[in-house]
């Protein structure tokens, strides 16, 4: 898919949906010796959630592992639609958006491994990281240039932002002083 089409396409998202390991953390999992599960997310990714959002567009988090660190991550970023647990990613996205007029071709998906295979080929927009199976990427519309948990969801909010014209209003307030 060329740029211009890939713009027309994330000029509709109005949800964009994620998968956490390998998406935003690099996909690794630490465990210290009392079984605690650690992930580490990159800020880059954070601000670009709250930006996005602000812009109108809603996300949500859908993830295979249940984590305590996922569910504080997405509360400190404002992301309220978020379902753990689960590797049956389709339903959960139908269950995230069940009470809600929605379209599928209005989503967005950011997927790495094969768990996320059916959401990628039922969305609109379906989107992957470098670092994903080969399946994953052989499915997507748009394979960022960063890597997952490296500032790649970074990459999606911005360029929907700029796709949607609303990424100069989201930039402004950091090129001007509060003077």
């Amino acid at each position: 898919m060329d740029a211009e089409q890939l713009d027309h396409k994330l000029a509709q998202v109005r949800h964009l949906v994620l998968d956490v390991d390998g998406v935003l953390t690099d996909g690794r999992l630490f465990f210290d010796n009392n079984g605690n599960e650690l992930k580490t997310f990159n800020t880059l990714d954070g601000h670009g959630i709250k930006m996005l959002q602000k812009s109108g567009v809603q996300v949500a988090i859908i993830t295979g592992r249940r984590s305590s660190v996922v569910e504080r991550r997405a509360h400190d970023l404002g992301v309220h639609k978020l379902i753990q647990g689960r590797e049956d990613k389709f339903t959960a996205l139908q269950e995230l958006f069940g009470d809600e007029g929605y379209r599928l071709e209005d989503i967005a998906y950011v997927g790495d491994d094969y768990p996320d295979l059916l959401v990628m080929t039922r969305v609109g927009c379906p989107i992957s990281v470098p670092n994903a199976a080969a399946a994953v990427r052989e499915r997507a519309i748009w394979v960022t240039d960063t890597r997952g948990g490296e500032g790649a969801v970074r990459e999606v909010c911005d360029r929907i932002m700029k796709a949607q014209g609303t990424f100069d209003a989201a930039l402004a307030p950091y090129l001007h002083s509060a003077d």
